[in-house]
């Protein structure tokens, strides 16, 4: 018995390579739209925090940080 090769037409009537080729194509489109959002006149905003620094306490609105003193002489209290 022979097998005859039957001419199924040229590749781009085929289904398969159109499928293959869609994950890479709408990646690139994704790429684009990415780069385009990118690119806009989108200016950044400064990031304005009513806080200042105080030693290693972070302090908002102008409250000066609690120190109590109670729990430091809570723990030397219990060493004399």
């Amino acid at each position: 018995m022979q097998v005859q090769e039957q001419d199924s037409g040229p590749w781009y009537k085929e289904p398969w390579p159109w499928l293959l080729m869609a994950g890479p194509f709408v990646a690139i489109i994704g790429c684009v739209v990415t780069i385009v959002l990118a690119f806009q006149n989108n200016p950044d905003r400064d990031v304005r925090l009513d806080a200042r620094k105080h030693g290693l306490i972070v302090v908002r609105d102008g409250a000066m940080p609690e120190t109590s003193a109670a729990p430091a002489a809570a723990t030397n209290a219990g060493r004399d």
